[in-house]
């Protein structure tokens, strides 16, 4: 925005421009005349003949007129000649000007002056165009006056035939063509020649007469090559200076065809795309070749060795020894087989260890005979144990009273320690914070025939936007009792006017300007000439550059616009819980409360389309998106339970289940989960830990669905007993059956949640500790307070006591109930992996289909990774039906410029014993490779450096506002104050009177001398002083360079005196960037840039933009991805390893866990699932839950002995059916309801993202892994006969 304000003085600066260069030789004049036939015959034309001299009228906007008089030139007085030539050094000897013309001609090229100074060739050249047309002795001989008009009684000249060669005209318009206007980004020639394109369009806009009061020439100028032979005229060809030239050298930013220049390598070219290799008419990646070339060695390997080993002669395999419960030594045997006799529980905790079982690792054993006690206990004790742990965990809920929520995204998603955060903390703190923006985006409807949008710029658009502009003046928003309006919050850079964004400023806000001053014809005048037309300037006196304030429009073809864009900035402030900030947040309410109700009817009802936004919008919204999807998630706990209940209890028999069904035991589960989740939370508040949103959404249904698991396990493992057994028994022999693999799963579960706590975005972080503490207190509710409750479930069933009414007790019998369950034929599922789904996949080619078909997958998946892009669309996190929706696509369809781009420089030595001032600057004398001069070379290849103009310089315009050259911008008083230039009061009168002619102001010289500069240089003092004065400098026709509005939040002043300024910043622009990866690598771009500089340069430069802070997160997003999975899956093998004490075990099921996150990353590919923050804590979360899948399948296998065919078989049909209607079923009915989210991120990154993890852990853990343990894994049978045998094992 400080570009926009820049443009208020630009435009003076241009409209004055164009007046000075076409009126060099003339003065002001009242009155206006038609062109009229050639009057000037009786001139001679010859060498020391003038074609026009002195002034002989004026026309009534105050343009003098010169006197056609066709005389000998005239010798000036020694003091007018060294006058001349200290402006016009080709002119000596006698003259064709007075001095009144020659004054005219200083005042008037005094505001070119300032967009030249830098380039002091281009200036030369352009001095010498206008001194040869008003001075030169040989003035006839290229001057021919084609008209004269009659001013009161005097004729003066209305039109003359200047010839000048071509050679002169190319010459001059190259040497400066390239020359910068640092305070607009933009090129000089913008505005001292309308954008000319080439030397003839320059003089065509020189040579156009102007109309009353609009700046130009009073007469006409037709600039011609050659003169007619018969005339004995010759053109004027003063020599040019090539802006390369050494003696009046420019910046390489301002003559990049400089020799040395040339010699500085442009920037690289864009980066081509990753490595590809063409297959006929098929354009593959090369990882994608190598992943297939990968793939058929591996295949070809594998299938070699099946073969091979098909042909083996088999050993003979001994038969599968069912699981037994051993105490002591961690040997379990299945009880369930209905001819096994009837145990009693002394005989079950006395059965020595038998030598023919599969022998367990150390750990194993000592967690068996633990849970083996431990269950015994419960089962005794289970109003202790449930009393116990419910009251630790309400203890952890009592720090729920310092709950808080976090929802500024700047807190969310940027880490405290982060660069960005640091950078931008300096940039706010040391210069001024970025402004808050409320934009409007108004747009056409695309036609339905050809999809194009029609034109917005037509008279009742523009009439609708004046009438949108009164409602929103009429805003007031109640804040502590104070009305705020949009003119208290608004930023003012040059007055009382707000700095508004909006083509309203080409009439001055004012509705009644449109008529009179043109209405369409006058916006669309102002498309092309708002830099130099008066009439063009805005409200708050800047140049409104139509790019801002328009959009859906192709190269500068603006009237083909098809959106209004309003903006509004909005003064910041450090401080975001200070007044200041929540006037502007007040006000912005109410806005947004305008547009919603009563600005979409108006724009709707004139077939048209309304966005807007404010800078509290996205906060506000997310806020919002804690409610929006409060149903859906209800409506996935409910299904959830329902099917707990389901699961958990027996098969429905009539007769019998309103015993035998478990609905109060579900629902007692569900309610334990939740108090883990509340648990977590209140720790978490009463360390001061604010929680966020997706806390209180996700961690309560992910808790849940990991929870249900092991109730599931639990409660299938206890009903597996024979019922003959003492509650105890069952209990213990259960917890003895499947408490290793819950403990294995569990802790697994905790790690590799608590690894995200490494994310440095402190929501993901925040929420991975939430979880980790959430899923280990559910773990430890659930094999203390839900075994307890199981008891209790038990005890109610065989006391025939009705579920949920447990008070009730029925007459009769269980007799019947226990027969039921003694006689129970096998479930279905566990018929299907008995008798299905175990012998299919003993199959040998279902074996090499399998793996091969897998390992296929994890290839393809390998290769696809690469086109993962990171990004998080701000759409994703907002509700759908959210009206930021519609404003951020209609800011990536019709914005046309980027964001601001700031390289800010630190300790900055200003001291003439430094070199950083030529090291930064782009002017005259400047390094060639300096900081400035390297900005604009880097615009010249925008594909790589995503650096749209060269970078706005307070350092070189301070420079040339210092220059003796810029004779009407720094000058002082006899008593050394400031003088402001002569058209600013008080050497102008403030009541609208001529300007320049006040005695106040006319002893005021320039600030320096030339020979008091050092090499044109400021000294240190000279540099201190006159930079506060630069800095409070207004800008004015007079003097375009002034700081004040441009660079006054650009230098910190604080500290200054030392000779070094702490902070400064340069501003330019970013291409416009439409999509996440562009925000990743602009941001990339501008610090590789600046890295690069600052080790050159020797100076600490850094780019500053306010999206980097959300952005740099994606730096290294893969980076993060990469390691943090690594960490969560060395850790489950750490804990599988220990638990287990199998090395190869623990291997195997690594494999299968990167398999699964491969794959899944393989399916974020396909589903275009963008890598951030949330992918990757749900990536690492996968981790935990893909465990589930596995580790149970893993600990059958390994307790079961037999043959490795008859191991799988027996841990599938063991563990299999639990698996699949314990884990993936619970999980898949929960996550099925999130489709119906609200917030798209639910739909992308919970519902897809775990939908796929579910089916890829089902088809891992049931299908891939037991083939692997097969095709890898010995015969069960190991024994362990000293405590070292957990390390012979690993070793083995």
């Amino acid at each position: 925005m400080e570009g926009e304000r820049m443009r208020f003085f630009r435009r003076l600066v241009a409209f004055t421009v164009f007046f000075v260069t076409a009126v060099v030789n003339s003065e002001r004049s009242d009155t206006r005349f038609l062109l009229t036939d050639n009057a000037g015959g009786g001139i001679r034309h010859s060498e020391e003949y003038c074609a026009m001299y002195d002034i002989c009228g004026a026309r009534s906007d105050g343009k003098v007129l010169n006197c056609p008089v066709g005389i000998p030139s005239v010798k000036p007085d020694e003091l007018l000649s060294a006058k001349i030539q200290s402006l016009c050094p080709t002119i000596t000897g006698n003259v064709c000007c007075t001095e009144a013309q020659f004054n005219t001609l200083r005042t008037q090229v005094q505001q070119a002056i300032p967009f030249l100074v830098g380039c002091p060739a281009c200036l030369r050249n352009f001095l010498n165009l206008f001194c040869e047309l008003t001075c030169s002795p040989n003035q006839s001989q290229f001057i021919n006056v084609t008209s004269i008009a009659k001013v009161g009684s005097n004729l003066t000249v209305n039109g003359i035939d200047y010839y000048i060669t071509d050679n002169f005209g190319e010459g001059m318009y190259e040497s400066c063509k390239e020359v910068k206007f640092g305070t607009m980004n933009t090129r000089a020639i913008e505005f001292i020649g309308a954008g000319a394109k080439n030397f003839r369009e320059w003089y065509a806009f020189i040579g156009r007469r102007a109309g009353l009061g609009v700046p130009g020439s009073p007469y006409a100028i037709n600039f011609l090559p050659a003169a007619p032979e018969s005339s004995g005229m010759k053109p004027m060809n003063v020599s040019t200076y090539s802006c390369g030239d050494t003696s009046l050298g420019c910046s390489c930013g301002d003559c990049p065809s400089s020799a040395v220049c040339s010699s500085s390598a442009l920037p690289a070219p864009p980066k081509k795309g990753s490595c590809s290799v063409r297959i006929g008419s098929l354009n593959a990646k090369c990882v994608e070749v190598a992943m297939s070339i990968l793939y058929i060695i591996l295949v070809s390997v594998f299938l070699g060795w099946g073969f091979f080993y098909r042909k083996r002669k088999m050993s003979p395999v001994s038969r599968t020894k069912p699981l037994i419960n051993i105490p002591n030594g961690g040997v379990i045997r299945r009880i369930n087989s209905q001819k096994d006799e009837n145990i009693p529980m002394q005989m079950l905790e006395d059965v020595p260890q038998i030598n023919s079982g599969v022998q367990l690792s150390i750990v194993q054993g000592y967690m068996s005979k633990f849970y083996r006690r431990y269950g015994t206990w419960v089962a005794r004790n289970p109003i202790l144990v449930l009393c116990s742990s419910i009251g630790i965990v309400l203890v952890l809920c009592l720090g729920l009273i310092r709950f808080q929520v976090e929802t500024r995204p700047e807190k969310l998603w940027v880490g405290p320690g982060s660069r960005a955060a640091k950078e931008k903390q300096f940039f706010d703190s040391h210069l001024a914070p970025f402004y808050r923006i409320e934009q409007l985006i108004i747009s056409t409807i695309p036609d339905n025939v050809n999809g194009k949008a029609p034109s917005i710029v037509t008279d009742s658009n523009i009439n609708l936007l004046f009438d949108i502009q009164k409602k929103v003046d009429a805003i007031r928003a109640n804040y502590s009792g104070s009305m705020i309006s949009l003119t208290d919050i608004c930023m003012k850079p040059l007055g009382k006017d707000c700095a508004t964004q909006t083509v309203l400023q080409y009439f001055k806000m004012d509705p009644q300007n449109y008529d009179s001053f043109g209405g369409i014809d006058h916006v669309e005048y102002c498309f092309q000439h708002y830099t130099s037309a008066d009439t063009c300037a805005s409200a708050f006196k800047a140049p409104l550059d139509p790019s801002t304030a328009l959009g859906g429009f192709s190269g500068n073809n603006y009237s083909e616009a098809s959106a209004f864009i309003v903006t509004y900035p909005v003064n910041n402030a450090i401080d975001k819980e200070g007044n200041d900030t929540k006037r502007a947040e007040a006000w912005e309410k109410a806005f947004i409360q305008l547009a919603k109700e009563e600005l979409l009817p108006m724009v709707h009802s004139n077939n048209l389309t309304l966005a807007f936004s404010s800078e509290s919008s996205i906060e506000e919204e997310l806020k919002r998106e804690s409610t929006a999807d409060a149903i859906t998630i209800m409506i996935s706990y409910l299904v959830m339970f329902a099917y707990i209940s389901l699961t958990l209890g027996d098969a429905p028999r009539f007769s019998s289940y309103y015993i035998s069904s478990k609905v109060l035991l579900g629902l007692s589960g569900v309610l334990l989960v939740m108090l883990s989740v509340l648990g977590s939370v209140g720790f978490f508040s009463a360390l001061g830990v604010k929680s966020t949103l997706i806390i209180m959404e996700v961690i309560p249904f992910l808790v849940l669905a990991v929870g249900v698991d092991n109730m599931c396990i639990l409660v299938h493992a206890v009903k597996r007993q024979q019922v003959e057994l003492p509650i105890e028994g069952r209990i213990s022999n259960a917890l003895v059956e499947v408490g290793p693999s819950i403990t294995l799963a569990s802790l697994s579960e905790v790690l590799a949640f608590a690894v995200g706590s490494f994310i440095p975005m402190p929501a993901c972080r925040v929420f991975s500790m939430f979880a980790a503490l959430a899923v280990l207190l559910d773990f430890l509710l659930q094999v203390t307070a839900f075994v307890a409750l199981i008891v209790f479930d038990f005890l109610r069933a065989e006391d025939n006591r009705i579920d949920c009414f447990p008070c009730i007790k029925t007459s009769g019998s269980n007799a019947e109930l226990e027969k039921g369950n003694n006689q129970q034929k096998p479930g279905l599922l566990v018929r299907y992996m008995k008798e299905i789904h175990a012998p299919i996949l003993n199959i040998w080619g279902v074996k090499l289909l399998v793996v091969c078909a897998f390992g296929a997958f994890t290839l393809a998946s390998i290769a696809l990774c690469s086109r993962i892009q990171p990004g998080l669309e701000q759409q994703i996190v907002l509700p759908r039906d959210s009206y930021l929706q519609g404003y951020f696509n209609n800011v990536t369809e019709y914005l046309r410029i980027g964001p601001p781009l700031y390289f800010v420089v630190k300790d900055y030595n200003y001291s003439s014993e430094s070199r950083q001032t030529n090291q930064l600057c782009s002017i005259s004398q400047c390094d060639s490779n300096s900081l400035l001069n390297e900005i604009s070379r880097a615009s010249l290849v925008p594909e790589s450096s995503y650096i749209a103009k060269p970078a706005a310089s307070w350092l070189d315009d301070y420079l040339v506002w210092l220059s003796p050259e810029a004779f009407g911008c720094c000058r002082k008083f006899t008593n050394a104050s400031y003088c402001p230039p002569d058209d600013q009061p008080p050497c102008c009168s403030s009541n609208g009177g001529s300007c320049g002619l006040s005695s106040v102001c006319s002893d005021c010289t320039t600030c320096f001398r030339h020979s008091e500069l050092q090499n044109g240089r400021p000294s240190t003092t000279q540099f201190m002083e006159k930079l506060p004065w630069f800095l409070s400098a207004l800008p004015s026709a007079d003097c375009a360079k002034g700081g004040n509005g441009a660079y006054t939040s650009n230098v910190e002043l604080e500290g200054y005196e030392s000779g070094i300024i702490q902070a400064s910043a340069f501003r330019t622009y970013h291409t416009p960037l439409n999509k996440q990866a562009d925000f990743v690598n602009s941001m990339r771009a501008a610090r590789d840039f600046s890295a690069k500089l600052s080790h050159s340069l020797k100076i600490d430069v850094f780019p500053y933009a306010v999206f980097y802070m959300f952005f740099e997160q994606y730096l290294n997003i893969w980076k993060t991805a990469l390691v943090n999975l690594a960490i969560a899956i060395a850790a489950v093998f750490i804990v599988c390893l220990v638990i287990t004490c199998s090395f190869w075990t623990s291997a195997i099921l690594l494999l299968v866990l990167a398999m699964i996150i491969v794959d899944l990353l393989g399916i974020m590919a396909i589903l275009n699932i963008q890598l951030n923050a949330l992918s990757v804590v749900n990536l690492v979360m996968s981790v935990g839950i893909a465990v589930e899948f596995c580790v149970h399948i893993t600990h059958a296998f390994l307790v079961t002995s037999g043959d490795r065919n008859q191991r799988m078989k027996e841990a599938l049909t063991t563990m299999g059916a639990s698996v699949f209607s314990g884990i993936t079923l619970t999980k898949l009915v929960g996550v099925l309801v999130l489709c119906f989210s609200r917030t798209e991120v639910f739909v992308v990154y919970y519902f897809k993202m775990y939908l796929a993890l579910v089916l890829l852990g089902f088809l891992h853990g049931l299908v891939f892994l037991p083939l692997i343990y097969v095709v890898l894994m010995g015969k069960g049978k190991r024994k362990t006969n000293s405590n070292l045998g957990c390390i012979f094992q690993i070793l083995k």
